[in-house]
């Protein structure tokens, strides 16, 4: 656990009431001005959601100065022993389940491009999913989980939080011109993800590895594997779920630290 005292007056309905309250100016502005790139509508621009309803839910429901220690808690490089492995696994968890992706569509007999990224545009979309991500762990990750956790466990937990986090991207996703069968899968992969993500903050008391890993998955998804070209999350979501699965039986108590 992470040690996180300050969340006796949380609540996830607070939470997630004002986070869609915010975003609805950022879904209409989707509907009218269209896309920032072709993978990505205006309302993606939504990500600032969920830390402006954390601070402003702090300030309001928490002692002073405890909107500082919640921001700190997601830049803060402090973790378990060993810190290299969390990091680690925070990208080659997303990764791993991209090239699984690939390889069963191989299997499935798709006709796939290679892999076509540069070396400058890796780190130059990890930076922005970076900002994104750790704007959306501010609330997910280091407002909600821990008094989730406590009351229903981490597994619960991520599925909770994953179920919000894929409905709060519906518009979005439709936005950008997604069908129901792309959408449904979509939001497999993000349930199965938030469940690893919660796996991974669990285990290393460390927000800034569940951020690591939310931009290591849209960095995954974006470039797959010739910038989104055959990106499938019917595919995705059916592996992340294998691996979900996995990490949480597999190794459901925090390491020792």
């Amino acid at each position: 656990m992470s040690g996180w005292t300050e969340s006796g007056n949380r609540s996830l309905v607070r939470l997630i009431a004002l986070t869609f309250a915010l975003s609805v100016p950022f879904w209409l502005a989707g509907a009218v001005a269209g896309r920032l790139s072709e993978t990505l509508p205006v309302s993606a621009l939504m990500a600032c959601c969920p830390l402006l309803a954390a601070m402003l839910l702090t300030r309001r429901h928490e002692p002073r100065g405890a909107v500082k220690r919640l921001l700190q808690r997601v830049v803060d490089l402090r973790t378990a022993p060993r810190p290299g492995r969390w990091y680690a696994l925070a990208v080659a968890l997303p990764l791993g389940v991209m090239a699984g992706s690939y390889a069963v569509m191989v299997l499935l007999g798709r006709s796939l491009p290679g892999p076509r990224v540069s070396l400058i545009e890796v780190p130059l979309l990890f930076a922005v999913f970076l900002v994104a991500a750790a704007c959306e762990e501010a609330g997910w990750t280091a407002y909600a989980t821990d008094p989730l956790s406590t009351r229903w466990g981490p597994p619960v937990t991520g599925v909770i939080l994953g179920v919000t986090w894929a409905a709060w991207h519906l518009i979005p996703y439709a936005q950008a011109g997604h069908g129901p069968l792309w959408i449904a899968g979509q939001c497999l992969y993000t349930v199965a993800l938030r469940v690893v993500i919660v796996w991974l903050y669990m285990h290393s008391a460390s927000v800034l590895t569940a951020v690591v890993c939310h931009a290591a998955s849209n960095v995954g998804w974006s470039l797959f594997p010739d910038h989104g070209s055959h990106y499938d999350p019917v595919v995705t979501g059916g592996v992340a779920t294998a691996v979900a699965l996995l990490v949480v039986t597999a190794w459901p108590r925090p390491f020792s630290r």
